[in-house]
């Protein structure tokens, strides 16, 4: 039994494999491997928390589960923007924890095969940017693909604090 669910987790992954979801900040097109993704919702009443990080926006409530919320533009120091109808948050699953991405808007589902994938620059060129894993060439465009254990904590401190907003289901 054991080994038939290895198999079909197994399948999935390779399903999953090479799959981005797409969406915007700014100008810039990102991408989030597809495995991490649960839901994409529109953006909705945000419950605030006090003490935490000015990117943490606060809390929701999906369906009696207790989500934080990350605006990602603030978490990549963009100035704030109003939230409009083309405003999603992108639920993510990471180290057991379900997280919400506030982005501008949602694009597509698209496979980048791993030879379209290059590292971002070397350090040494002046390019740093701590969450961006990789850069996706889809034709004549790039994605900057996403570290999701980056985008989340910086240090084990803010995973925490995400941890212990994300106890409670209702």
């Amino acid at each position: 039994m054991t080994q038939v669910l290895d198999e079909v987790v197994e399948t999935a992954e390779d399903t999953q494999k090479g799959k981005f979801l797409t969406f915007s900040v700014g100008r810039e097109s990102y991408g989030i491997e597809i495995k991490f993704v649960t839901e994409i919702i529109g953006i909705q009443d945000i419950t605030e928390v006090p003490e935490l990080p000015n990117y943490v926006k606060g809390i929701i409530n999906l369906r009696g589960k207790i989500i934080p919320v990350i605006d990602v533009r603030l978490r990549f120091k963009k100035d704030a923007k109003h939230y409009n109808d083309r405003t999603c948050i992108v639920v993510i699953d990471i180290k057991e924890i379900s997280v919400g991405l506030i982005v501008d808007n949602v694009a597509e589902v698209i496979s980048i095969e791993d030879s379209n994938i290059v590292p971002p620059p070397d350090i040494k060129t002046g390019f740093h940017n701590r969450y961006v894993r990789g850069i996706g060439k889809v034709g004549n465009e790039v994605k900057l693909l996403l570290d999701c254990n980056k985008l989340l904590n910086d240090n084990d401190d803010e995973l925490d604090s995400l941890n212990t907003i994300e106890t409670t289901n209702y």
